[in-house]
């Protein structure tokens, strides 16, 4: 898709999804590179924690919420973006540990093919020489599974700090050199690095050889962009997205937030294999409302939803909160790699430690 704007680099490929779960569309692969810079916060996290709005107003960058998790960064054209959305395919399976495994073999592949040792790194990202090279995400739509990530040609690590919301100017400072030190690209790794049509190039054959499928170029279709201006762009643009104000499980009529003496608001960290960050509205040890997020992935996006439905009106007692979220890992199944029941309980159990 050559170089289109930030919405349509970072989005359209839900269309195509869309497209592929009605049967109007193939499987596809989509290679492109932003046209102009964004920043992108993931699906599960607190976008005026994550980002600087201030600022990225100041300058004109547009911010984009995306349909996977992960953490808050700034993209540029020195990204080549590969979008891949498939259903009922053999190629690789729909798990998603087993997936990142399997197609980020590709990924693996083209940097080697290009002269850089990169090795992938459970969960979901590709490293080199000690430092990541490329960071990915999964989600689904209906039985249509969608990966999406990243070669890197090079890195803004002033504006990768510059648009994260930080305590203060020295931190940032610390944040930048720490990207510096732990994040890398083709530039960086290369004395002659490829352009982005080359990386597309091997890409797409190291994507042909390793899971053996044949590509066929081709343009969108009419109803994938029917899809993108009627649903995917309205969706995404949309205030009650991009802030996540009200997701459905929250939408209360004449809903009202008192604070007294005995209603306290606590958030906590808990860093697991992924973060989780967990922000309640308490009475005592009752919980009357809570929101989960953070960095991490959930196939189903919305399973996250049930657990904090699941928790209202709760009691922070172990016992309880381990039944709760244990038989929510029951039923509802969800992927959510890096994160388990126990991480749960412990990400809770941190917000009673603070009542």
């Amino acid at each position: 898709m050559g170089h289109p704007e930030p919405l349509i680099a970072q989005t359209f490929y839900e269309s195509v999804a869309e497209a592929v779960e009605r049967g109007s569309s193939p499987n596809t692969l989509i290679m492109l590179q932003p046209g102009a810079p964004y920043a992108c916060v993931g699906y599960h996290q607190d976008l005026e924690k994550e980002i600087d709005l201030d600022y990225c107003r100041s300058v004109g960058l547009p911010i984009i919420r995306r349909s996977q998790g992960g953490g808050a960064t700034y993209l540029d054209g020195n990204q080549v973006f590969y979008q891949i959305i498939a259903k009922n395919t053999t190629a690789y399976p729909t798990a998603v540990d087993a997936m990142f495994k399997r197609l980020l073999a590709v990924t693996v592949e083209t940097y080697k093919r290009l002269g850089v040792p990169a090795e992938f790194k459970p969960l979901n990202d590709v490293v080199a020489n000690g430092k990541k090279i490329s960071g990915n995400g999964a989600s689904v739509n209906g039985s249509t599974s969608i990966m999406v990530g990243n070669v890197i040609l090079d890195v803004n690590y002033d504006m990768m700090a510059r648009v994260l919301r930080v305590p203060d100017e020295k931190f940032r400072d610390k944040m930048a050199k720490s990207m510096r030190d732990w994040v890398s690209s083709l530039k960086r790794e290369l004395p002659n690095p490829p352009d982005g049509e080359e990386v597309k190039r091997v890409y797409a054959k190291a994507f042909q050889e390793i899971l053996g499928v044949k590509l066929t170029k081709r343009e969108p279709t009419r109803e994938e962009w029917r899809i993108y201006e009627s649903e995917t762009k309205p969706r995404n643009v949309s205030h009650e997205w991009l802030y996540m104000e009200a997701p459905y499980s929250t939408r209360r009529p004449g809903r009202a937030v008192k604070i007294a003496h005995e209603v306290k608001i606590i958030e906590a960290d808990h860093k697991a294999g992924k973060l989780i960050r967990v922000r309640a509205e308490m009475r005592g040890e009752e919980i009357l409302d809570i929101r989960i997020t953070g960095d991490f992935f959930s196939i189903p996006k919305e399973a996250i939803f049930h657990l904090e439905d699941s928790l209202r009106g709760k009691r922070l007692d172990e016992e309880a909160l381990r039944f709760v979220i244990e038989r929510f890992y029951v039923t509802e199944k969800p992927e959510m790699p890096g994160v388990g029941p126990e991480d749960m309980v412990q990400a809770m159990l941190k917000i009673k430690a603070l009542l």
